[in-house]
């Protein structure tokens, strides 16, 4: 077991936002990562899947665009989507407030963080998917 205090939560910035590693292999996790994320106004995690892990993203405060393969919904606080291995997908805030979600994967895929992401916003149909 272990308690995960909010001040010992390993925060990592991007140029979209920023991410909270609550829970990793390095907190004794094999099954799952969680994660706090903060996607800034104009930001998104673009087009990307994970090949061997399941992914839960909830909308925790603002609204995101969440798109799930070639389909895409507006999702607002309480709203969630479920995103299976290997399907593309791609989270982005649109509006003018911060965005903040919990994100769960599983299983871990690594030692460190647990987390395997494949980056394909270049590629045919996302790099022309979204206008």
């Amino acid at each position: 077991m272990t308690f995960v205090p909010n001040d010992q939560i390993r925060e990592e910035r991007f140029d979209w936002g920023v991410v909270g590693w609550r829970l990793t292999p390095e907190r004794g996790s094999s099954q799952l990562v969680v994660m706090d994320v903060t996607l800034d106004p104009g930001g998104g995690h673009d087009f990307h899947r994970h090949p061997d892990q399941e992914e839960m993203i909830i909308v925790k405060q603002g609204r995101i665009t969440q798109y799930l393969e070639d389909e895409s919904m507006e999702l607002g606080p309480g709203d969630s989507v479920f995103v299976p291995s290997g399907a593309v997908h791609a989270s982005f805030n649109e509006g003018d407030e911060v965005a903040t979600l919990t994100v769960v994967l599983g299983p871990t895929v690594n030692d460190e963080t647990g987390y395997e992401v494949e980056e394909v916003a270049d590629q045919e149909p996302w790099a022309s998917l979204r206008p």
